[in-house]
């Protein structure tokens, strides 16, 4: 199985390319997909366009905000109807995936209630998701230096929440470069817990950049342990380039090439 790579336009576009000069480099590249999180004023144009040049859309947001999550039970109601109706939209265009978000740690709430509370968001929504054949794929991010009091911040806390909703399309989006910060021991971490893994996002720690000498993890090897697995979703590449776009998006793409 190879891996299927992805790029985040929102994180990795130069800001002087136009779109439709960036989705066919990236195509010939080899890449499989781009993602759009949100949809904004490129979502319709973007959509097009790679299909047009035969990417898929492989992710977009499934809800608002990051720090308002579902921890929250007062913001389930609103969590689901944004859910719904960015289902819907993944299920019309072929996306396969949406993102959710646990929210802020709430002051008084313990951890263990957290998770039964982000559970229940998700299973109020889990059999809509399956039913349209979308994932809802919980995103894991760093609460140490991109995102203070997030609080599904490590893998055992996101696997948590899918094992209590028990369901095929609650997953998690296992942010690689945020898991190094938080916990390390990437690969055994992703064989452990496949089953519970949506998708993936990628970048070099530290600094969130290229996949070069300067950081620490090994990108070549954590996609051959993905690939190994026979995983058959998307690895979405999420640095900031230092220099040349293409050049640092080629590089990924023949490292991650697994």
């Amino acid at each position: 199985m190879r891996i299927n790579q992805s790029v985040c336009y929102p994180m990795v576009k130069p800001a002087d390319v136009p779109l439709a000069t960036f989705v066919p480099k990236v195509a010939e590249m080899g890449y499989s997909a781009i993602e759009l999180w949100t949809r904004d004023e490129y979502f319709v144009e973007a959509v097009a366009l790679a299909r047009k040049h035969g990417l898929a859309v492989a992710t977009m947001n499934g809800h608002a905000d990051l720090t308002i999550g579902l921890n929250d039970p007062t913001q389930h109601d609103r969590i689901e109807a944004e859910l719904r109706q960015s289902i819907d939209i993944a299920a019309d265009l072929g996306i396969p995936g949406v993102i959710c978000f646990s929210g802020s740690r709430r002051e008084g709430t313990s951890a263990e209630t957290s998770i039964a509370i982000t559970a229940d968001g998700l299973r109020r929504v889990a059999p809509y998701a399956e039913a349209k054949g979308v994932n809802l794929n919980l995103e894991l991010l760093n609460s140490l230096v991109d995102h203070p009091g997030y609080e599904c911040n490590h893998s055992a806390w996101g696997a948590a929440v899918c094992k209590q909703v028990n369901s095929p399309n609650v997953k998690l989006l296992f942010d690689i470069y945020h898991m190094q910060i938080m916990e390390g021991n990437i690969i055994s971490t992703v064989r452990e817990n496949i089953q519970w893994i949506g998708h993936f996002h990628t970048a070099g720690v530290p600094g969130r950049r290229d996949f070069d000498d300067t950081q620490e993890l090994n990108y070549r090897g954590i996609c051959r342990a993905i690939a190994e697995t026979g995983y058959n979703l998307y690895v979405g590449h999420e640095f900031r380039p230092k220099g040349d776009v293409y050049q640092a998006l080629a590089r990924a793409f023949e490292i991650c090439d697994q």
